[in-house]
């Protein structure tokens, strides 16, 4: 079994930066994508950002280079760094983990408000 564990999220003014971070413990062998998805109250789920062990990375259509992931496959760790922050990127990020199965994360809130 697979944990995910968040942190990073907050509060930050329009055009600011934040860093995600998570962790994944438990059975982390071959956890060969990680990665980011986001929730916006009364959207459905949509793809951010992942990336895959070999080092490929897909991006969500909305993230216009704003966004960049990064992986310490060594760690088990996915990093996400968000920079020119809009108030429409505020949403509940979730980190995601596939090796055959996939897991989640509990979410973490980031809020892009003045």
């Amino acid at each position: 079994q697979v944990q995910l564990v968040e942190s990073g999220g907050g509060l930050v003014q329009p055009g600011g930066s934040l860093r995600l971070s998570c962790v994944a413990t438990g059975s982390r062998s071959s956890i060969y994508v990680m990665g980011w998805y986001r929730q916006a109250p009364g959207k459905e789920r949509e793809l951010v950002a992942t990336m895959a062990s070999g080092g490929s990375r897909r991006y969500g259509e909305f993230v216009k280079g704003r966004f960049t992931i990064s992986r310490d496959n060594g760690a088990s760790t996915v990093y996400l760094q968000m920079t020119r922050l809009t108030p429409e990127d505020t949403a509940v990020y979730y980190c995601y983990g596939l090796n055959g199965l996939q897991f989640w994360g509990q979410g973490t809130q980031v809020t892009v408000s003045s």
